[in-house]
């Protein structure tokens, strides 16, 4: 296989709600043809938002009707799967050719999920990923998702799969995803701390596989007009960190800080046999005589109606 080349599009969620932020995402069209890029990573709840600081009106034991009500703007702000939004960023990746993984807030029924997106130029949607455990107190607005959204896609680029923020320090989760033969790892997250960096480096070395991390950036609270409390005013509340990781560890492109940007790099996906030579996470040093994980990829269902 030829080199190719991989994007991260670091960007953020507009607070002006999804329509806003989808501007932002076509803003960036041209960029995107002109860097020639076949996959583009984005960032983490990019369209619906991640509400850094919002606390839904919970206590312990009780919620206040405020939150209820924030509950209900953040869910009006969500988006359909498929819907208006994923007919415009599927149209996206037909004109520019790039393969696109984007993070959404995905509503269903009443529920909402924190789900990464998987576009094709050819096929449009061609999967998703619901984020399996929501982190800390993410677990108040988020569902959980399950084994049936897992996928690994081919693409021009090379095969993809990966995992939404800090479900990339979960093992289980990463085997399972390197069995499925994951060459290009795509992690979008709103992580921003240095030991985020040495997470994606870490994965990359560990699956042996190309790293395409994509973080949000958000300006300070004061320059949002918010009160976040704990929260340094002045500081911004998702400071980017997006980067590009060869398979071991190195850093090809990035970290990008504190700015939008599409950051590239060129990759080859049959550099991957070179870097398993002495490590394959799933294969040869893999000792299934003594540890096994099984996965159960079917889908949950509160009620099954059988006629």
């Amino acid at each position: 296989m030829t080199a190719t080349t991989v994007a991260a599009l670091q960007i953020g969620a507009s607070p002006e709600g999804k329509d806003a932020t989808l501007e932002r995402i076509l803003a960036f069209e041209a960029k995107i043809s002109a860097s020639g890029a076949a996959l583009v990573v984005m960032p983490e709840a990019l369209l619906g938002g991640y509400p850094k600081g919002e606390i839904f009106g919970t206590r312990l034991g009780y919620r206040l009707p405020e939150g209820r009500d924030a509950y209900a703007r953040y869910y009006q702000n969500a988006i359909d799967v498929p819907g208006p939004e994923t007919d415009t960023l599927a149209a996206l990746s037909q004109r520019t050719g790039a393969s696109l993984v984007i993070g959404v807030i995905e509503r269903a029924g009443s529920t909402l999920y924190c789900t990464a997106l998987y576009f094709d130029p050819a096929t449009g949607l061609a999967a998703k990923h619901r984020k399996l455990m929501p982190t800390g107190t993410e677990r108040l607005i988020w569902g959980q998702g399950d084994g049936s959204t897992l996928p690994v896609l081919e693409t021009a680029a090379g095969r993809i799969g990966g995992a939404i923020c800090w479900e990339n320090h979960m093992p289980l989760l990463r085997t399972a995803m390197y069995a499925k033969g994951v060459q290009i790892w795509c992690a979008p997250t709103v992580d921003e701390r240095d030991i985020w960096q040495c997470s994606m480096r870490h994965i990359a070395h560990e699956g042996r596989c190309f790293v395409i991390s994509a973080c949000q950036v958000q300006p300070s609270p004061a320059e949002l007009g918010l009160d976040v409390p704990g929260w340094d005013p002045q500081r911004p509340l998702i400071n980017g960190g997006s980067l590009i990781v060869g398979p071991l560890g190195d850093v090809l492109a990035g970290p990008l800080h504190g700015q939008t940007g599409l950051l590239t790099a060129s990759i080859d996906v049959d550099e991957l046999v070179r870097a398993r030579y002495d490590f394959d996470v799933v294969g040869h040093y893999a000792r299934p005589d003594v540890f096994t994980l099984e996965v159960d990829e079917r889908a949950r269902q509160t009620v099954r109606f059988i006629g």
